[in-house]
């Protein structure tokens, strides 16, 4: 077997899951869990180092199709292949989730307590991860979709803060009940026409009547944003963040955010984009809500994680925007949008816990001070907020810029709906640095908090967390610098991606030649056509 014909994907995917059922039958030295800690470190490297050797001898950055195929015979009576691939837009996320995960699973240091089940489902989690990215059959992808809620469910639950029952709870109703549109729009669209298939490439290629895109559209954006989050489908994420420990909000901000808006390009634009056409403006106006109320609710935050996890929601509207702008500028914006903020996230969410782990507090008002004991944790924490604030020189810069200059030279919207909705963004980068600063000065300004006893038992970040940081940190900075070390890995296929969206508004706009025009943020539909679409009528 040739280094090209080696199942690449299927060992990535598995490595990790056939890791973690080596765990129960490791000995706990001790009983202080060196053995199971050091074995799952070791998976988590040896998996990232896999990774990029992959990708760099057997992916080609200028093709836009799928890339390093596998598929297999699984399930035939159900249909279900075993199928796999990568693109631009899903290998630069599974090098993330790569990098975010091992990192996540080396910040679990500190965890004693069922150890043995934690990094189980730590390494579960990774290739339940990477299965979503990878999949190439809608059955496999939503069998992925719904391993990874189990480990997320039970790390929150188990590791978690004192409401850490009701923080698991709620993720699990919201991503659960969210899955049953995925299930149920991707079954639709499996079993429309004469030819039955689960294979997304072929979805992809089927034709559609517009009502049915419109309803299938209109499903997986609510299963999908549930996920990114969407306003008002939020609501979970700062109760799990709120609760969960450090290195599970590192997974669930830097990776679990990036699958709601990597689904949303690969199901809603690639395989349904005459839909698109009509749900952009809604993704826009949804975007800029989200970017809007995330920053206001964040100033009303006491807790340092729910603050951080109000700021996600409102950097991940920007995705929305992205997308919904019809040119190369804006979706690679927000393809560069996701991989810079789960670098940035995970970086304020571990150095959220290096400060729990020495004060026990996560309130900013019991806070204060800290700066002159901890200067190398103040430090870090300083250049992850000027990142997540798009500081010029960091990623974040790069991705909101691209996202501005998209909708801003969009050439299918009207005047005054770009208006609108660039000044309301706009609103939103001006209330990040407010809150973000306002955060720093809270926690490391002013005077310190005696009862805190900072001075007695208050160490600084120890070199294993100041590596954690330096491993995230890094690459935000070289990215701000170079963008083109991240945007490489997907150019051509988010150019792929805007021509195929761009085509099917073409395609509508023939039927609706005043679509987006006059200050409209809607297509009009004339009085006969929504009965035609909705299946009213005949």
């Amino acid at each position: 077997m040739s280094v090209a014909e080696f199942p690449w994907l299927t060992t990535i995917l598995l490595l990790p899951l056939v890791a973690a059922f080596v765990i129960p039958f490791i000995p706990d030295k001790y009983d202080d869990a060196k053995n199971v800690r050091s074995y799952s470190m070791a998976v988590g490297f040896i998996e990232l180092s896999l990774m990029v050797y992959a990708f760099w001898s057997q992916y080609n950055l200028h093709e836009a199709s799928f890339q390093m195929s596998e598929n297999y015979d699984w399930i035939p009576q159900l249909g279900l292949n075993w199928s796999l691939a990568v693109d631009g837009l899903s290998m630069p996320l599974i090098l993330l989730t790569g990098l975010i995960t091992t990192l996540a699973i080396f910040a679990s240091w500190n965890v004693t307590n069922k150890s043995k089940l934690f990094y189980f489902l730590m390494l579960c989690l990774y290739s339940a991860q990477i299965g979503v990215f990878a999949a190439q059959d809608l059955l496999l992808f939503f069998f992925m979709w719904e391993l990874e809620l189990i480990p997320v469910y039970l790390l929150i639950s188990i590791w978690g803060g004192p409401k850490r029952l009701y923080a698991a709870t709620k993720f699990i109703l919201y991503t659960a009940l969210g899955s049953i549109f995925i299930l149920v729009a991707g079954l639709a669209m499996a079993f429309y026409g004469d030819t039955t298939t689960f294979n997304m490439a072929e979805l992809g290629m089927k034709q559609y009547p517009i009502a049915f895109e419109l309803l299938a559209y209109a499903g997986f954006l609510i299963a999908f944003g549930v996920k990114l989050p969407i306003f008002p489908l939020h609501t979970w994420l700062p109760d799990a963040h709120g609760e969960a420990s450090a290195p599970v909000s590192m997974v669930l901000a830097g990776v679990l955010l990036k699958m709601g808006g990597y689904a949303l390009i690969r199901f809603n634009i690639e395989m349904l984009p005459n839909a698109h056409v009509y749900f952009a403006p809604l993704l826009a106006v949804l975007g800029v809500v989200g970017i809007v109320y995330g920053a206001m609710a964040a100033f009303a935050q006491q807790n340092l994680k729910r603050r951080l996890a109000y700021s996600s929601i409102s950097h991940m509207g920007f995705i929305l925007v992205g997308l919904a702008s019809f040119n190369d500028l804006g979706v690679s914006g927000a393809l560069l949008q996701m991989i810079s903020h789960g670098l940035i996230a995970a970086a304020l969410f571990f150095l959220a816990g290096v400060t729990y782990d020495r004060t026990h507090t996560l309130m900013m008002d019991e806070m204060g001070g800290i700066a002159k004991i901890m200067p190398k944790a103040f430090a870090l924490m300083t250049a992850a907020a000027m990142a997540s604030l798009a500081l010029p020189g960091m990623s974040g810069f790069v991705s909101e810029l691209n996202i501005f200059l998209g909708i801003t030279t969009s050439d299918v919207y009207a005047s005054n709906f770009k208006i609108v909705m660039i000044g309301l963004a706009a609103v939103g980068v001006i209330l990040t640095p407010i809150y973000l600063l306002s955060t720093l000065r809270q926690v490391f300004y002013g005077q310190p908090n005696l009862d805190l006893h900072l001075d007695k038992y208050v160490s600084d970040a120890k070199p294993r967390e100041v590596f954690i940081a330096a491993c995230l940190l890094v690459p935000i900075v070289a990215i701000g610098f170079y963008p083109k070390l991240a945007t490489q890995t997907y150019d051509v296929k988010t150019v792929a991606v805007t021509e195929q969206a761009r085509d099917a508004f073409s395609l509508v706009a023939q039927t609706n030649p005043h679509l987006y025009s006059s200050g409209l943020i809607a297509p009009q539909l004339t009085r006969t056509n929504p009965q035609t679409i909705l299946g009213i009528v005949e």
